[in-house]
């Protein structure tokens, strides 16, 4: 029998792949284009895990990515990520309108807040109102990584002043210039521009454990700290809610803002979030941290939002959301009364700690006398 055998190839041979297709131009612009920059206006918008806007200020060792500022929310916040490794905190300082909020993801975030310093890991939260003294350090070698919230949103014009385009992976970890010698030329401009007041005679606390009965939500405004997963939780229907902070604590001349971690599953009855929902005049920010998010958007479906990837929702547009995995994790911004609300009010209080394996029954009615209370237009 004839046998044929392949043809030996010599190391100046090669093999060429048949030409590709011409690419074929989009018929149609999506309602949720994926971008690697913040939109620049107040329009939906997908970014991947670790895009943005990527700012580093020298010395600090550490890469801000602005997901979302001034120019797509009206001025109402700004929403950030921050990666680093250990480094010398900037500096005890505090803001006259400012409002701040430090939550930890990967490693440890050391937090000084006013009378107070707790070591933050994942999960956990800070919230500084303006007029306290607070600063925060990066404290493991390896990558920290947390998020952040500030408003009015352009506050963070502070970073893009101070400091430089990074072009990076994660962040510079070997960058040992003197962040001193970068503020020292502009701390006047600084403090009447940017609403950063420092105060180098500040005498800090030591850091202390987490004390019995702390990690509650404050009835005013005031700084606090949530451990993870303590605080209330809500249900609604398989959605449940674990507010970091709500209106009733932001509240005030500059505020306005919440937050809350949003959980749920594949297996869970969803009849409310599916069915679509418009938040007339708030903007929101979805950060997923656990599983994928399908969202329409629009009426345009099929928007997979992935772990470390994040949506920009703008006030007035239509979203609906479907848990994709069987364990699904979003932290929510909103510049007012958010999903955290509307999970809160239409479904109500929870007595456990996890996303449970039983769903509650809907309220139809409740569920859209609240929608019209928060000024949404819900699909149910």
């Amino acid at each position: 029998m004839a046998t044929t055998t392949a043809p030996i190839l010599s190391r100046n041979d090669s093999i060429m792949p048949p030409p590709s297709p011409p690419l074929k131009p989009a018929t149609h612009r999506t309602k949720l284009p994926c971008v690697s920059l913040p939109a620049g206006a107040p329009t939906p918008y997908l970014l991947p895990s670790h895009t943005g806007e990527h700012l580093t200020i020298p010395g600090t060792k550490a890469v801000f990515r602005i997901l979302c500022s001034a120019a797509e929310t009206a001025n109402a916040m700004s929403v950030f990520g921050q990666d680093g490794v250990l480094s010398d905190p900037p500096g005890f300082h505090y803001h006259n309108h400012a409002h701040d909020v430090f939550m930890c993801t990967k490693g440890r975030l050391k937090i000084w807040a006013g009378e107070k310093c707790r070591i933050l890991y994942p999960g956990d939260f800070a919230y500084v109102p303006p007029g306290v003294v607070h600063q925060p350090q990066l404290l493991d070698q390896g990558p920290n990584e947390s998020m952040g919230l500030v408003t009015p949103g352009d506050w963070v014009d502070f970073f893009r002043f101070v400091g430089e385009d990074y072009g990076g992976v994660l962040c510079d970890e070997f960058d040992d210039r003197n962040t001193g010698a970068v503020f020292g030329p502009k701390i006047r401009e600084i403090k009447e521009r940017f609403d950063v007041v420092f105060q180098p005679q500040f005498q800090g606390a030591e850091v202390a454990d987490w004390e019995e009965g702390e990690c509650v939500l404050p009835e005013g405004q005031e700084a606090y700290f949530l451990k993870a997963n303590t605080g209330p939780c809500f249900l609604l229907e398989g959605v449940l809610s674990r507010p970091f902070i709500t209106m009733q604590q932001s509240k005030g001349p500059t505020g306005n803002f919440a937050i809350t971690s949003i959980e749920s599953g594949s297996e869970l009855k969803n009849t409310v979030l599916s069915k679509g929902f418009v938040f007339e005049k708030v903007h929101q920010v979805y950060y997923v941290l656990d599983g994928a998010l399908s969202l329409t958007v629009d009426g345009e479906a099929g928007h997979v939002v992935r772990a470390g990837e994040t949506a920009f929702i703008p006030a007035g547009t239509e979203v609906a959301v479907e848990f994709v995995d069987l364990y699904v994790r979003f932290w929510s911004y909103a510049s007012g009364d958010g999903l955290e609300t509307l999970v809160a009010e239409a479904g109500g209080a929870f007595e456990g700690k996890v996303v449970p394996d039983q769903t509650r029954s809907v309220d139809v009615e409740k569920v859209r006398e609240v929608a019209r209370k928060l000024d949404v237009k819900i699909g149910i």
